[in-house]
């Protein structure tokens, strides 16, 4: 039997270092938090492609939400979608 167990599964756009901190692709990817109040659930949206929108759905009825990413900005992570 080995020592190590069958359940690890190491996926090569994420990785940690010796201190834990992830690295690579995934790493750097931005995100906002969102709540959506239509089914009281919590996601996580992405940038788009051309990098002027970060897009996502509501995880449990899908509803879509895009949100523009202006010149002036807002350092905030997690909002609300009623």
């Amino acid at each position: 039997m080995e020592d190590e167990p069958a359940y690890i599964v190491e996926i090569d756009d994420l990785k940690q270092d010796g201190r834990g901190e992830a690295h690579g692709r995934a790493a750097g990817r931005r995100w906002l938090g969102i709540r959506f109040d239509c089914c009281n659930a919590y996601s996580r949206m992405y940038r788009n492609a051309g990098g002027t929108a970060y897009v996502g759905r509501c995880p449990k009825c899908a509803r879509q939400l895009s949100v523009p990413i202006g010149p002036g900005g807002t350092a905030q992570r997690f909002f609300r979608a009623s």
